[in-house]
């Protein structure tokens, strides 16, 4: 489940209290003039005097052999200042660590970052050259003797599960497996999770359905490349602007994967043109600071669309069993999952996450979740938006729904009658705090969009999704200036824009200043303590813990200035309505001092104001959310109109109501693409076929309604402003809630993703022909 946190975690806790400046709309987001006006520098922006640039050779084979590797005519062409291959980059042991959700073996990251003994999948990095010219750099690369031995290879998930499927790694053993095997097998994990007694579960259920799920892996859709710039010293040190959501975390790997001080590894992050999970790994990284030491000039590496999806992480494609059964008043007595999860060439899909996310939705006694991960000779996952829930919701959803439907309940009903709650246990360990599930349902019920009718051809489907949040280490500086304003420098990486702008807001809240004074930027690796990435949408909930931590301990140096002037003791002293105030009528009758006030005559009573949090974030509260969506059908072509589409969600507290509002759009969107559309598609040989978005079909803004947002809130007790994470829970609902709403609408369930038209055109036409057969 990433990084848990340790007995030592920081919860400030909530506090209910008249506020001015969270939970409003300023006029102004912190980053929309350098946006629109293309000032905002992204890391291919970057150029540094002397640069080389960097490009990749890459696998033509989906599994083969590294037979040998020869750079040496592609070296001595003119222009070609260095080149590396497996030879450039050590060798490293079984170890293990957090990368945004997912965790990551160092032994497998330096084999994904450059093949060594095999390689595993079409577009795994071979070599690579630095040159003076992009033009030369490829030319480069066509000079470069490859001599692979070609290996039976094998993509989808279950086939890879099978005893005769080619194995990728000879070395790896299912772990959890009972009784253990000798023999290698792509499964990497077994695990399982159970709370109660399944098989009694089972024979208390009225009603028993029983399915099975298949998706497709789908891309992050992210529009900008990787990209990364490296200048290694004559020093051993070495700087790195890259696009990447966690500058802390590439710091330490990449010093980790080329056997430096992290020190002397300086990471800049750059503007980031969105990343949802799929930059929280390294890839181009360590092959532009080899490179640039190599050539003693700094190295730029920009990825193509075609290699951003042939040699970075999608989501796993999955096969989800699903079985639920209920009493005959709709309250659910068992509930049982298998899944596989493709992890990709290397051991690590969202197998764990989908296994906590599975069910925690309702509050059910017997559950049974069991699940595998499963290596396949396609690139290594990497994290996506709730990585690996919308999957596992897709089948549990819609197998909620066929229940409600064969015991003739509302949906909505059904799902009220056993909704988890404060107090609910879950199966994985923990019970859940103060929720806002049920609010959400309730709204869904009441809101207009669930009683409007529908037409021929018309249908309406619900889902649910459920997702936790992060802490973890955290780190971030308030700088008070002379004349009143405040700078914040924070360390989570604003993979929205909307963070810096809802950190700057509790700033400004807990200062008592206009937030327009408050100042937000991120810091480099060298300005702050560590902040870990930003994922699990930790990115406003835990980077919020810390600048109010930070802003109470500046608001403490300035009780203490003030002090000091009046020549009282600081407990006399109290912070109200942004000033520092006696703290009753015996103290004294002193005029009550500003902010700016303070600042000013700092330097006389103590120094300069600069408030500090380096702080372990306990996990932050869970978050819930219900969507509604109309969909019209095509019985023709296949075709999927989109009519309608609601999300309600607990955020905890809105900091930045219109903010959060486009994260509910933003998700909804993304799962109504990975529904209706998008997937992987390869050829009989492993290699990928539509690698760029004209033949990987991701919705334009035609393609979807307005999607209509509304916040419920249910503070979380372990954050100042009772912030839940928001950015997961809205891609979650959408699969399945697509899916109930094409069964609504023409009367068949598809079970396989996507739910693409000719799937559509298809399922129709077998339903026709059994009630034909019939």
């Amino acid at each position: 489940m990433g990084r848990a946190p340790t007995p030592y975690a920081t919860s400030i806790k909530y506090e209910d209290k008249k506020l001015n400046v969270v939970g409003s709309n300023p006029n102004m987001r912190p980053d929309a003039v350098d946006k629109v006006t293309g000032r905002a520098r992204y890391a291919a922006d970057y150029n540094l005097p002397g640069q080389l640039i960097g490009q990749v050779l890459r696998s033509p084979h989906a599994h083969a052999r590294l037979i040998s590797i020869d750079t040496s005519e592609a070296e001595r062409l003119p222009g070609v200042k260095a080149a590396v291959t497996r030879d450039d980059f050590p060798d490293m042991e079984v170890e293990h660590a957090a990368s945004g959700e997912l965790m990551v073996n160092f032994r497998d990251v330096t084999r994904n970052v450059m093949a060594r003994e095999k390689v595993l999948y079409d577009g795994h990095a071979v070599a690579a050259v630095a040159a003076t010219s992009a033009a030369i750099a490829r030319r480069a690369l066509k000079l470069i003797k490859v001599e692979y031995e070609v290996l039976p290879h094998v993509i989808d998930v279950v086939e890879a599960m099978q005893p005769d499927a080619p194995i990728l790694h000879e070395d790896q053993f299912t772990k959890g497996a009972e009784p253990a095997s000798g023999k290698p097998s792509n499964i990497a994990l077994r695990l399982e999770s159970k709370i109660g007694d399944i098989e009694e579960g089972f024979k208390r259920a009225d009603v028993i359905i029983e399915r099975e799920y298949n998706t497709k892996p789908t891309h992050q859709g992210y529009i900008e490349p990787q990209a990364s710039i490296a200048n290694y010293t004559d020093g051993g040190n070495v700087e790195i602007w890259t696009s990447t959501q966690g500058h802390f975390v590439f710091q330490a790997q990449i010093a980790k994967l080329l056997k430096m001080h992290v020190s002397k590894v300086k990471v800049v992050p750059a503007e980031l043109g969105g990343g949802f999970g799929g930059k929280n790994n390294v890839y181009l990284e360590p092959l532009a600071v080899v490179l640039s030491r190599k050539s003693g000039r700094p190295v730029k590496m920009v990825m193509s669309r075609d290699e951003v999806f042939r040699a970075t992480g999608p989501t796993s494609g999955t096969n989800v069993k699903i079985k639920i059964g209920a009493a005959k008043d709709g309250k659910i007595t068992a509930a049982q999952a298998e899944m596989n999860y493709q992890a990709g060439a290397f051991a690590g899909s969202a197998l764990p996450l989908a296994a906590i996310t599975v069910f925690t939705r309702y509050d059910i006694e017997n559950v049974l979740v069991v699940g595998h991960d499963v290596t396949s000779n396609r690139p290594k996952v990497a994290a996506y938006r709730a990585p690996g829930a919308p999957m596992v919701a897709y089948g549990v959803e819609s197998v909620i729904d066929e229940l409600a439907e064969t015991l003739k309940i509302d949906p909505i009903d059904f799902r009220l009658t056993n909704a988890a709650k404060e107090g609910t246990q879950t199966h994985f360990g923990p019970k859940l705090g103060p929720i806002g599930f049920i609010e959400t349902l309730r709204r869904v019920k009441e809101h207009p969009h669930y009683k409007e009718p529908l037409g021929p051809d018309q249908g309406r489907g619900v889902a649910s999704g459920f997702w936790f949040t992060l802490g973890a280490e955290t780190s971030a500086t308030v700088n008070v200036s002379a004349d009143g304003t405040a700078t914040l420098i924070f360390g989570t990486v604003d993979v929205t824009g909307g963070t810096r702008a809802a950190l700057g807001m509790m700033v400004a809240e807990e200062l008592g200043i206009p937030h327009e004074k408050v100042r937000t930027m991120s810091g480099d690796t060298s300005a702050l303590g560590f902040n870990f990435m930003t994922a699990g949408s930790r990115g406003t909930a835990a980077g919020g813990t810390a600048a109010v931590q930070a802003s109470r301990d500046a608001i403490e140096k300035m009780c203490r200035v003030a002090a000091r002037k009046w020549e009282v003791e600081p407990d006399q002293v109290v912070w109200e309505d942004g000033h520092a105030r006696p703290a009753s009528a015996n103290v004294g009758d002193f005029e009550p001092l500003s902010v700016a006030d303070i600042a000013k005559i700092a330097p006389w009573f103590g120094g300069t104001i600069a408030g500090h949090a380096e702080i372990n974030v306990a996990q932050g509260g869970p978050g819930f959310g219900t969507h509604i969506v109309d969909v019209e059908i095509d019985r023709e072509t296949g075709f999927t109109k989109v009519l309608r589409y609601t999300v309600i969600q607990d955020a905890g507290k809105a900091v930045y109501p219109e903010f959060v509002k486009g994260q509910f759009q933003g998700g909804a969107v993304q799962g109504i693409g990975m529904a209706l559309n998008e997937e992987y598609i390869y050829d009989k040989n492993g290699i990928l076929q539509n690698a760029g978005f004209l033949d990987y079909r991701m919705p334009v803004a035609s393609d979807v309604p307005f999607i209509d947002a509304e916040i419920v809130e249910v503070p979380h007790p372990g954050h100042p402003y009772g912030v839940r994470g928001v950015g997961e829970v809205p891609i979650i609902p959408p699969l399945a809630a697509i899916s109930n709403a094409i069964y609504d609408a023409v009367g068949v369930r598809l079970r396989n993703h996507p739910m693409s038209p000719p799937r559509i055109v298809e399922a129709l036409a077998e339903a026709e022909g059994s009630l034909a057969a019939e």
